[in-house]
């Protein structure tokens, strides 16, 4: 019984650690920055997209990507949703 408490305890530090580093993950995410017209953006690659909801109207969309110099950054801009019809 002591060597199972004992095995138990010595993983605890190795679980404190993946949990920091999850922490850590997380605190690094990038501001999201508002686009406004005229807006200079430095576009080296687009790394994902929102999907445009199904609404009629004018809605939020974000885009994640990285600039020249390897940063990360993520933008939210407005688009026409995709609901409304034509008729």
């Amino acid at each position: 019984m002591k060597l199972l408490a004992l095995l138990a305890l010595a993983g605890l530090p190795a679980f404190v650690f993946a949990a920091e580093q999850a922490e850590s993950s997380v605190a690094e995410e990038p501001a999201v920055e508002r686009y406004h017209y005229g807006m200079e953006l430095d576009i080296a690659k687009v790394l994902s997209r929102s999907d445009i909801p199904n609404a009629c109207g004018v809605v939020p969309a974000y885009m994640t990507y990285q600039d020249h110099q390897g940063r990360i950054h993520k933008l939210e801009y407005r688009v026409f949703g995709q609901g409304c019809s034509n008729g």
